[in-house]
């Protein structure tokens, strides 16, 4: 049996006496997709942020590709160029074209050469419908194109696993469908491993391999991803996947 890429064991979470992630747990196998769902102020995002090195935890550990992780760690940057994140917001700075948005990382931050990561950017932009942009700034852009972007540069990363927080929250439809489509194909194509927060149940169906259910902080049900959409295992999750018309 093989090695998880991620083992998340006992994670506490507190914002000075308000505790919001409580004995968090679970495994994520390399290839797998682990959609994370729950009502809103039920701790996913704060997750994400712990697993990604943004927000600090106090209890419990990360393992990530065989490294044990505490808030601590020494390798705790270096693993962290390991994982890519895209949020809700896009984070592109406005000053700075497409292209200089996505190069950033691998140049400045892993200190790759222009040389080598130029060819596999420009491949990226090409396979999201964007290389035509690559001059333009983000004001320039919609939504879903900015989304877009966010997207290439995280995987400009190259990294081993990707978070996406409620990346379609902000968008119309159209686009929420254009940007879906890609998350999909990572998965289908490239077998990415990811975790994901999102509110499109439609979605989460079809691409979720694990779904880990929150509510208060806590999980309240973990299981595979087409048994819960078709016999959710608590009341709670039951009213949930009502109040969302699945």
């Amino acid at each position: 049996m093989s090695t998880p890429l991620l083992t998340v064991s006992h994670l506490e979470k507190s914002y000075q006496k308000t505790h919001i992630l409580h004995d968090i747990s679970f495994d994520l196998d390399a290839g797998e997709v682990l959609t994370l769902l729950g009502p809103s102020g039920s701790g996913k995002s704060t997750l994400l942020r712990c697993l990604n090195g943004l927000e600090a935890f106090q209890a419990g550990t990360l393992t990530f590709a065989g490294e044990v992780i505490t808030q601590k760690a020494k390798q705790w940057q270096q693993l962290r160029q390991q994982i890519g994140m895209v949020f809700q917001s896009y984070d592109l700075f406005p000053n700075r074209t497409v292209l200089e948005n996505i190069l950033l990382g691998p140049l400045k931050v892993q200190k790759r050469s222009r040389e080598t990561v130029l060819p596999e950017v420009e491949k990226l932009l090409q396979q999201v419908g964007m290389r035509d942009y690559r001059d333009a700034y983000p004001r320039q852009l919609s939504g879903g194109q900015k989304q877009r972007i966010a997207i290439v540069r995280a995987l400009a990363l190259k990294p081993r696993l990707m978070l996406f927080d409620e990346v379609t929250a902000s968008l119309d439809p159209e686009m929420v469908r254009d940007v879906l489509t890609i998350i999909r194909q990572l998965a289908d194509t490239h077998q990415m491993t990811m975790l994901v927060v999102t509110h499109e149940m439609d979605f989460a169906q079809q691409i979720s391999d694990q779904v880990l259910f929150l509510a208060d902080g806590r999980i309240q049900e973990q299981t595979p991803g087409p048994q819960f959409f078709k016999r959710p295992q608590t009341s709670r999750a039951q009213n949930f996947l009502a109040s969302m018309d699945f």
